[in-house]
């Protein structure tokens, strides 16, 4: 997940920021040319986006180039988004070690998407031996920063008992954290676990209410799931209309089990 440009606006704001005849371009690469990390980081955004207003085509190998220059100086966005480009091969040759190596400088400084990267890589063995602990700790470091991603993730290491001690209750305290926020998989998931009744007592009115927050984002398990509970009357009134309803929006969505559903039920989507 790219970060986008730190805009220097304070620094364009000022008066005489930059002379008349020297264009925005130029007046970033002056600043970069010049050491300064903002700079640096934020030539390297315009590269890696492209800024057609500032004349700036996409070119990934000279936004390496930038963040890499402010990612030495200990910039952390630019450390994260050097670790973001070695991780994907992006104007650079793909280099998981390298991508641990500045995620974890940008971790270190309390950066949430470079501990949540991070972990991932734990989790996954890229780049470094697999280590479920490590990768819990550094989801964990994100999550209490209120991370959504790396709430669920650390919710799902509770439930699993991954590099953690399996605990439902503390699985579903931080899948809510995430739900709350508006995460789709993590809301989708706490209905299950009220669904299920594990580590909170079982209520199908709350799963149902959960389910129906994720399957209103379009996350095609959750549609899937609300059409049963609705075919079932779990939770909700029982209602074959909306059940129909909700398989179809879940068999659009590639939901395969809805769309075998609907065909038996000789219903198209």
């Amino acid at each position: 997940m790219k970060k986008f440009i730190a805009c220097i606006i304070i620094a364009l704001c000022s008066e005489n920021a930059f002379a008349a005849t020297e264009s925005f371009l130029e007046f970033v690469k002056r600043g970069a040319l010049e050491g300064d990390a903002d700079y640096q980081y934020t030539l390297g955004s315009m590269y890696d986006f492209g800024d057609e207003e500032a004349g700036v085509e996409q070119d990934s190998a000279e936004a390496f180039k930038w963040y890499f220059r402010a990612a030495q100086q200990g910039h952390i966005g630019a450390q994260f988004m050097t670790g973001v480009m070695y991780c994907n091969g992006w104007g650079v040759l793909q280099d998981y070690s390298e991508a641990l190596k500045w995620y974890r400088k940008a971790a270190e400084q309390g950066d949430t998407d470079a501990q949540f990267n991070l972990g991932v890589m734990y989790l996954k063995g890229e780049g470094v031996r697999q280590n479920y602990s490590e990768a819990a700790k550094w989801f964990r470091k994100a999550a209490e920063q209120g991370y959504a991603g790396a709430q669920f993730a650390l919710g799902v290491m509770y439930y699993r008992g991954e590099g953690i001690r399996q605990n439902y209750s503390e699985a579903v305290k931080w899948y809510r954290k995430a739900a709350e926020q508006g995460y789709a998989g993590a809301q989708f998931t706490l209905g299950v676990m009220y669904a299920k009744g594990e580590g909170i007592r079982q209520n199908y009115s709350e799963a149902a209410k959960w389910f129906r927050k994720a399957a209103e984002q379009g996350l095609a398990v959750a549609q899937f799931t609300l059409g049963v509970m609705y075919a079932k009357g779990e939770g909700v009134r029982q209602n074959y209309s909306e059940a129909v309803k909700w398989f179809k929006e879940a068999a659009r969505n590639g939901d395969e089990t809805a769309q075998n559903n609907l065909k038996n039920l000789g219903e198209t989507w």
